[in-house]
């Protein structure tokens, strides 16, 4: 029985950064993979997505420039060129990921993995052996118990990245962030789009007055939402939904079901280990480890945050503790982003959250029509800065944007919350002009 320090069981963002990090550091690694490295994000989320989505944003310019003086005839979408793009870039990120673990010295199997008692770990038919072992499985797309799922052109978000073509009309089941990057996606290339969402506002996670931001803004690319809607039942030619007892129908061509992820917990013999799981995800405390020394989980499949970048993180924070340095994952300052266009992005607590939390807070929000830079790159798009202030020490808790390049500077104010800096010290920094990154401060600044 072949031994190792360390075994990755999956190989997405937490997987593969943490077995490239714990090689690194001189541990001989082992990583399982039965599909493809790189996991949901390069293969069947981010990537792809984010790929689709900024050859629409420039069809969508396209479509859209004579506001700037330039006139644009016979543009079209063709979604051949599109695919192979899309696909061209997973296979060159893919090769990366794979050309990292043999620059590392990371032994990769492509098989199935799950745990045995007494350290063992088994891959396909072979068995190996560990002290350490970090489950990194991820999640799969959640599927509602609504009754027609099953149907032709009923899809999840990986089958959706598959299409060859424009659909007719698209209904998309939960207003999700997953949810509101596909019709972004597809309201922008000329698809009539339907968002039925259960709940009284989108992107619940998000605070609400961005969330209907951005609601109203995506209204603008021929989305249309119905909230407070519970679907009732998919047929072969509509979708049909309650909204306050009333029930309505819309009509379809593609369904897209995007109603959460699902953590990958099943069939990896947790319960030899006696790991503690649900189908929520297994639990672990914030340095990722479980309530069984030597096992750690990191990534989707903790189900505590389903971003690939947190994800990266706790696979880091697991080799720091493995390797001796102690370290901790501090969720507060994990920035989000939602790719649509505009795009939101966020960090930290909202105003409602800080004041669960029991602290006194003030606000600030600035429009971005303020800033020079917005004002000259977009025309008839709106968007906000909003920050969140501890009262009494001004800390910064959170800071809240919607408006196209949030997502390149969301980091800053990750940096600022994590540091805990306070609103003088932002004050006295020195920004960029003319950049939109320039309204961070400005909010700040207001937040008197």
């Amino acid at each position: 029985m072949k031994e190792y320090d360390f075994i990755v069981i999956g190989g997405g963002p937490a997987g593969y950064i943490a077995a490239e990090r714990a090689a690194e550091q001189g541990l001989k690694t082992l990583l399982a993979e039965h599909r493809h490295l790189g996991g949901v994000c390069l293969n069947e989320g981010c990537i792809p997505s984010k790929t689709l989505l900024h050859s629409a944003k420039l069809y969508h310019y396209a479509t859209h420039s004579a506001a700037y003086g330039v006139s644009a005839e016979n543009v079209s979408f063709d979604f051949g060129p599109v695919q192979e793009r899309k696909n061209r870039i997973i296979q060159t990120i893919r090769q990366g990921v794979g050309g990292l673990m043999k620059k590392y010295k990371v032994d990769v199997i492509n098989d199935r993995a799950q745990l045995l008692p007494e350290d063992s770990v088994q891959i396909g038919d072979d068995t190996f052996k560990a002290k350490q072992v970090l489950i990194a499985t991820g999640s799969s797309p959640a599927r509602p118990p609504i009754k027609g799922t099953d149907l032709p052109g009923v899809l999840d978000s990986t089958g959706i990245l598959a299409c060859d073509a424009a659909p007719k009309s698209l209904v998309i089941i939960g207003g999700g962030i997953i949810g509101c990057e596909f019709a972004c996606f597809f309201g922008s290339i000329g698809v009539p789009v339907t968002v039925v969402e259960m709940l009284p506002e989108i992107c619940p996670s998000v605070d609400p007055g961005i969330a209907r931001l951005l609601r109203k803004e995506l209204e603008k690319k021929n989305v249309t939402f119905h909230l407070n809607a519970r679907v009732e039942e998919i047929t072969e030619q509509d979708v049909r939904f309650a909204v306050n007892g009333e029930m309505k129908t819309v009509a379809r061509d593609l369904v897209l079901l995007s109603t959460g992820r699902t953590p990958n917990v099943d069939g990896l013999g947790l319960e030899h280990r006696r790991v503690d799981f649900s189908q929520r995800g297994i639990r672990v405390d914030d340095r990722c480890a479980t309530n069984v020394p030597g096992v750690w989980a990191a990534g989707d499949v903790t189900g505590r945050v389903w971003l690939a970048h947190a994800a990266s993180r706790m696979g880091e924070v697991v080799v720091n503790n493995i390797t001796g340095r102690p370290d901790h994952m501090r969720y507060h300052a994990v920035p989000g982003v939602i790719y649509t266009n505009p795009e939101v992005a966020t960090v930290g607590w909202t105003a409602d959250q800080a004041r669960e939390q029991g602290w006194p807070v003030r606000t600030a929000k600035v429009p971005l029509t303020i800033n020079g830079r917005y004002l000259a790159e977009h025309e008839d798009e709106r968007g906000i800065a909003k920050v969140v202030l501890h009262a009494e020490t001004n800390a910064l808790l959170g800071v809240h944007m919607i408006g196209a390049a949030c997502s390149e500077m969301i980091f800053g104010a990750a940096t600022m919350i994590e540091m805990e800096v306070r609103s003088q010290e932002i004050a006295d920094l020195v920004f960029p002009h003319p950049t939109v990154s320039e309204v961070i401060r400005d909010a700040v600044l207001a937040a008197k």
